[in-house]
């Protein structure tokens, strides 16, 4: 199964050094039956980009705990045993669930098959979009639109051999 981890620039720095995305558990974002019939789609590959629209969601909340980070949202595509990742099933009718996994253990990043980084032009959008999320969360208008802004971004795409430069 493919799932979608987020994370931060130090993050995946961490992981390069070490060798895994860890340690567990860790939050994942894949195709799951409630991502499915909320995204109505049976085709497999806007799924998946749903779901990693949610890591790079998650990804921007992981920013907002920290200010160090660099702004710009992570995602690193990795392939794991489906029985590894486990969605929760009391929270299978919550909306900001949807799609999200947990993996108990730390997952080796030779199993990685890609890694989505925004774009140098998108930080200011994410800086804006991290800033505005607390006052999302409590029903800002403006806010969440500052917010979504942020998805306006397409993360781009890189292959596991490029994590040095990256993070470099």
């Amino acid at each position: 199964m493919r799932v979608y981890v987020p994370l931060t620039l130090p993050g995946l720095a961490e992981a390069h050094k070490t060798g895994e995305l860890g340690p567990g558990p860790l939050s994942a974002y894949a195709v799951t039956p409630g991502l499915r019939e909320w995204y109505v789609s049976d085709d497999i590959e806007e799924l998946e980009y749903a779901a990693l629209s949610r890591a790079a969601a998650a990804s921007l909340r992981l920013l907002a705990g920290a200010p160090e980070a660099a702004r710009r949202r992570v995602v690193v595509a990795v392939d794991v045993r489906d029985q590894d990742a486990v969605a929760d099933p009391d929270r299978v009718l919550d909306a900001s669930a949807l799609g999200e996994v947990r993996i108990a253990d730390a997952v080796p990043l030779s199993k990685a098959a890609a890694v989505h980084v925004d774009a140098d032009d998108a930080v200011a959008d994410v800086t804006a979009a991290v800033d505005a999320l607390g006052a999302a969360d409590h029903g800002d208008d403006d806010a969440q639109f500052t917010v979504d802004g942020a998805e306006d971004h397409e993360l781009l795409w890189y292959g596991v051999q490029e994590i040095p430069n990256i993070v470099g």
